[in-house]
């Protein structure tokens, strides 16, 4: 009996210290991960396709429009010229296309980095930035990538569903719309023209 209210009270000390601690403490480890949580894309670095480190707080106060790319998928040719389109027409009053090369949708960006600059390029006459290949979906998805999902989920669910999914993100750095691989870029042009206030 005395081993019985023993362990009672064991039970009731270790209980009463958990509540404590589970109390005392997880409200100081939010308040660091609040701190540490991005706000906007600027509180990310990514590499460029030559290997080197671009922080996105470079592109503050400009319009973005994100996509992940690929050089040997069906969209592939309506993509690039459109968003050809909608550089050259905008860059100057600060537009900007970020391309993330991608290989997750069935190898259909299989090349290096060298090679998939010379696509975009050559091929495809691209001249807004191109960065370094990256994983949208799974466990090595990309920070950013987490980030836009977190932002602006999908209609089935925040996995990116194919290649040339886009981000649209607002002179403050907020993902504010996020466009399926099929939606033509010129059919975003509205939308760009209104966050650039050129309507």
């Amino acid at each position: 009996m005395q081993s019985l209210k023993f362990s009672n009270w064991v039970s009731l000390l270790f209980l009463g210290v958990s509540v404590f601690l589970f109390y005392r403490y997880p409200f100081h480890h939010s308040e660091d991960m609040a701190e540490e949580a991005p706000k906007s894309i600027y509180d990310f670095t990514v590499k460029d396709i030559r290997g080197n480190d671009v922080s996105l707080s470079d592109y503050n106060g400009k319009v973005l429009l994100i996509v992940n790319v690929a050089s040997k998928c069906g969209l592939t040719h309506s993509n690039y010229k459109e968003l050809n389109v909608l550089y050259e027409k905008y860059k100057s009053q600060g537009f900007e296309i970020l391309a993330f090369p991608c290989n997750q949708f069935l190898g259909q960006e299989p090349g290096s980095n060298e090679d998939i600059l010379e696509a975009a390029c050559t091929m495809f006459k691209a001249e807004f930035p191109i960065f370094d290949k990256v994983e949208v979906n799974g466990k090595n998805t990309a920070p950013l990538y987490k980030f836009l999902k977190l932002q602006k989920g999908g209609l089935f669910g925040d996995g990116i569903k194919w290649n040339f999914t886009k981000f649209l993100v607002d002179k403050e750095g907020k993902v504010v719309g996020r466009y399926a691989p099929t939606t033509s870029p010129l059919k975003i042009e509205e939308d760009i023209q209104n966050l650039l206030g050129s309507a």
